[in-house]
């Protein structure tokens, strides 16, 4: 046997060995970036609470557990606020259902055509009154979505009638007849809505549910006049950020991908708006189509859009003015009906700064209930053992049953010490 051999010979036991080495190091790396990307070492916790103790609060809190219960979402993937909010994004609810309603069609004094779709209850509601649930779903979205048919679908089963808008301009199939589609804040489908609801129903209480930009809008509706609050029991805000303002520079930051969602929102806007090109730039000269069309093109965020197109809807003559008129946080403080907000911290569209808007708000204000989960994303809020979700969410529960525990509430108590403003009038009436 000559050298070479035998350094062969002595060098090979020791490769299998060095490998093995390299294969386990890299697998701890693995492991070591799943944990960290998924959050798996992070606690599991009820919501973070911010409320004056009130009777109210007291009540609601005994009433719906799911504000002091721990939320415990699916542990190999709910705890990353990226992966729960995909999952909602691309899949919307696991065996979503499909409830049954009816499409409804307002004319507004513009011309445009605002649509909703009427769902009516299953059965009784649980205190024999007369409830609608008003709802505003987010950003581009409308009554088909999963997560909207699946909540429509809970609520119905426990007696609730549901009236889901329609944002203008999100329905592929439905045409614009006017030269506008829906905004960061614009009130006037929302209001249609209500009125059409109060009208046809006059012995029916609200329940206002808005979700991500839909929370913005009920929210602003609600503050915008007094009237508006009239017959409405309380209000559900879910993962909203309150001021657009504050938030646009938030939104182009990395940290969280922040700036990547931005851009994937604005792909889904340019493909809304260019849907509907002939009905909002129909009216236009050619030059102007051009120059509005190719800054469409080539913008990359949001706020791009929402200045060289959506601004422009309403006549706002900057992107500022535009933000601080359609941002809620300007008439929150205005809601004096009971009012729930919820965010979850690790929500990678709403920067934490925005949070201290809503907590401070409840740290003031007796009717005002702050939640703050730890996991859930944006609009996610899946509930699940290891791996698959449950098909309905924490966020479903949660709505649900504080809208039953405010029904509760109001049953039990005197019609003077009624939440509903407009009992509340009479009330004093009366009196006098």
């Amino acid at each position: 046997m000559n050298n070479r051999e035998a350094d062969a010979y002595t060098i090979s036991p020791e490769l299998p060995a060095m490998f093995d080495g390299m294969k386990m190091a890299a697998v701890a790396t693995v492991l070591y970036i799943i944990v960290r990307c998924l959050n798996l070492k992070s606690p599991t916790a009820p919501p973070d609470l911010t409320y004056q103790d009130t009777p109210l609060s007291r009540f609601l809190l005994k009433s719906c557990p799911q504000l002091t219960k721990e939320y415990i979402p699916p542990l190999l993937w709910g705890k990353s606020g990226h992966l729960q909010t995909a999952l909602y994004g691309k899949l919307g609810r696991v065996s979503s259902p499909n409830p049954s309603g009816v499409r409804m069609y307002l004319p507004m004094v513009d011309g445009a055509t605002a649509t909703f779709d009427l769902f009516e209850p299953m059965g009784n509601h649980q205190t024999g009154a007369d409830i609608t649930m008003v709802i505003c779903p987010g950003i581009g979205n409308h009554s088909e979505k999963h997560y909207i048919r699946t909540f429509v679908d809970y609520a119905q089963k426990d007696g609730y009638r549901c009236a889901v808008l329609n944002h203008l301009g999100a329905l592929p199939n439905i045409e614009l007849t006017s030269p506008r589609m829906f905004t960061y804040g614009c009130t006037w489908e929302f209001s249609s809505m209500v009125g059409y609801i109060k009208r046809t129903y006059p012995q029916t209480q609200l329940i206002v549910v808005g979700f991500s930009l839909g929370g913005n809008i009920v929210c602003k509706f609600l503050g915008e006049n007094m009237v508006n609050q009239e017959r409405v029991l309380c209000c559900v805000s879910i993962c909203q950020g309150y001021s657009a303002l504050r938030a646009q520079e938030t939104f182009l930051q990395w940290d969280q991908f922040r700036r990547f969602y931005n851009f994937l929102m604005a792909d889904n806007m340019k493909k809304i708006i260019l849907s509907h090109r002939h009905s909002l730039f129909g009216g236009s000269s050619g030059k102007t189509i051009d120059a509005d069309l190719s800054r469409l093109y080539t913008a990359t965020s949001l706020m791009q859009i929402d200045d060289n197109i959506m601004r422009k809807f309403h006549g706002h003559s900057s992107l500022k003015e535009y933000y601080e008129k359609e941002s809620c946080v300007h008439y929150i403080h205005n809601v004096k009906v009971p009012l729930l907000l919820v965010n979850s911290a690790d929500d990678p569209l709403v920067h934490d700064s925005l949070l201290a808007i809503p907590r401070t708000l409840a740290a003031k204000k007796s009717n005002v209930v702050f939640a703050l989960t730890l996991h859930g994303g944006h609009l996610g809020f899946f509930e699940g053992a290891v791996l698959f979700p449950q098909p309905l969410t924490w966020m479903d529960k949660v709505i649900v049953g504080y809208a039953n525990a405010m029904c509760q509430w109001e049953k039990q108590k005197p019609p003077c010490q009624s939440t509903d403003l407009s009992t509340k009038s009479s009330c004093t009436t009366e009196k006098a």
